[in-house]
């Protein structure tokens, strides 16, 4: 461990603040030989459901200006898959593996919370509650903090894991869906998830993506995330983790400085894969520098007046 960098997110203990968004990552073999997979805070997996998921009709990803709009539909190979194919060889580095849960009830999200329980190798559970809530008509269960709640709840009664929500951004109050989870049993609390968004090609005159919207990610998010980071980070009492737009060691430190506990970094590993080797050193280098002793100090620092 790094005395200068560990971190503990909500009893998870980490060697650094830096971590691999949900969906960005893969799987971790995918930057083998990339990236040192020793070295980072977090590996957070592709989102995984009880079954196999085929996700959405393609095209399901559209390049933007300082963006990315994606609309994969969650397409993944099952958490039993997962258990089997994949977490072996993730169990062999020194990075904790989180895994990113999602469904369509809560019942169903409990599910994938109950076959993780076992795994040791499993460090904690990120849920996602951007999902549509099948039995609510298809509303997302992140934009109502009863849903919500509703979902942490019951992924708290089947695991003792550290349990992180992911909160989506396409709210009117972030703070009180925050909140509602926390009191749900969420151990942390990461945010931001995608925009809601779209794109259109004028010649044909059709949506760019085959289901029409999907999430805008990458540095266009990174001012309306770090602004939701700040309000949940002064709303709640556990650990934020900051995701959105984050590209480069000055900006993990901006999100940090808002009241991050932690970094996710999601959308630039597509552009520039050593990413996160390089936010890593750049906040070791930064700390040296200034002659800070320990990363916490920096968090929740931001000067009002």
């Amino acid at each position: 461990m790094d005395n200068l960098l560990t971190v503990n997110i909500g009893g998870l203990v980490l060697q650094n603040p830096v971590m691999t968004a949900s969906g960005t990552f893969g799987f971790g073999r995918e930057f083998e030989t990339l990236v040192d997979l020793n070295r980072l805070g977090a590996v957070i997996v592709k989102g995984l459901s009880r079954n196999p998921s085929p996700g959405n009709p393609p095209p399901r990803i559209v390049e933007t200006p300082c963006g990315l709009l994606n609309a994969i539909g969650l397409e993944n190979i099952g958490i039993d898959a997962f258990i089997k194919e994949k977490l072996p060889f993730l169990e062999q580095f020194n990075s904790a593996v989180i895994v990113n849960v999602y469904g369509q009830t809560a019942e169903s999200y409990a599910e994938v919370a109950a076959r993780c329980e076992s795994e040791v190798g499993i460090a904690a559970l990120e849920i996602n509650i951007s999902c549509p809530n099948v039995k609510a008509g298809g509303l997302s269960f992140g934009v109502d903090p009863r849903a919500a709640a509703e979902v942490v709840s019951a992924v708290r009664e089947k695991t003792g894991k550290p349990l992180i929500a992911k909160l989506s951004p396409n709210v009117t109050d972030i703070a009180c869906i925050a909140r509602a989870v926390v009191s749900a049993g969420a151990t942390a609390v990461s945010l931001i998830n995608t925009i809601t968004g779209m794109a259109v090609d004028i010649r044909t005159r059709r949506p760019r993506l085959g289901n029409i919207t999907g999430g805008l990610s990458g540095p266009a998010i990174k001012p309306v995330a770090l602004r939701m980071v700040w309000q949940v980070a002064n709303a709640v009492q556990v650990p934020v983790i900051g995701i959105g737009g984050i590209t480069t060691w000055e900006d993990a430190l901006e999100f940090m400085i808002a009241g991050a506990s932690a970094v996710q970094v999601g959308t630039a590993n597509f552009t520039n894969p050593g990413v996160t080797m390089e936010v890593v050193d750049g906040i070791r280098g930064f700390l040296e520098k200034e002659g800070i002793g320990h990363v916490s100090e920096l968090v929740g620092s931001l000067r009002i007046s």
